[in-house]
């Protein structure tokens, strides 16, 4: 299992778990690694896969709903704020195993660490992506190498998992 642990001087955080539990029917672990340009468009071909990926091996619509969005925030801040890999590229991983989802977004770095960020305004269109990714993570977190910054994310998509109570669907709902 690829697995993306909270390293010394990360920003790791943790979740409660007290939510919904989803079924899952995997039980091997199954690992995906997609090279994207660093392009608006990937955002999207990036989210469309993931979800395959998860339906194909079971996982419940809610959890496929939580990390598409997870997603979709980190390929966006990569677009918007950050380098290319070499070749123009990000690069995109997920890997599932054991009711665990751990989801990661490497491109070249940028002028800034990626954090958590507060709008400006209720109406501001931006500030709000790492706010998300707390919230729907059970814990998230960012590590540098010499290829540049990878912005990882893990989320609960098992037996026994949970989803945020404050997630999208839920706040729905309520």
């Amino acid at each position: 299992m690829v697995s993306w642990p909270a390293a010394a001087g990360s920003s790791g955080h943790d979740q409660a778990e007290d939510l919904h539990r989803a079924p899952l029917r995997q039980e091997v672990s199954a690992s995906t690694v997609v090279l994207l340009p660093h392009a608006p468009s990937s955002v999207g071909q990036a989210r469309h896969q993931l979800g395959a990926d998860l339906h194909r091996h079971g996982v419940a619509d809610p959890v496929i709903c939580d990390a598409t969005l997870v997603l979709s925030e980190l390929m966006s801040n990569a677009v918007r704020h950050a380098r290319p890999l070499p070749g123009t590229q990000l690069r995109v991983a997920w890997t599932l195993s054991d009711g665990t989802l751990e989801l990661a977004v490497s491109d070249g770095g940028g002028p800034t660490r990626p954090r958590p960020g507060r709008p400006s305004s209720v109406s501001s269109p931006g500030g709000r992506g790492l706010g998300i990714v707390d919230h729907l993570s059970r814990r998230w977190g960012v590590r540098n190498d010499d290829q540049g910054t990878t912005v990882w994310a893990v989320l609960t998509a098992g037996p026994g998992g949970s989803r945020s109570p404050r997630s999208p669907r839920a706040l729905a709902r309520s």
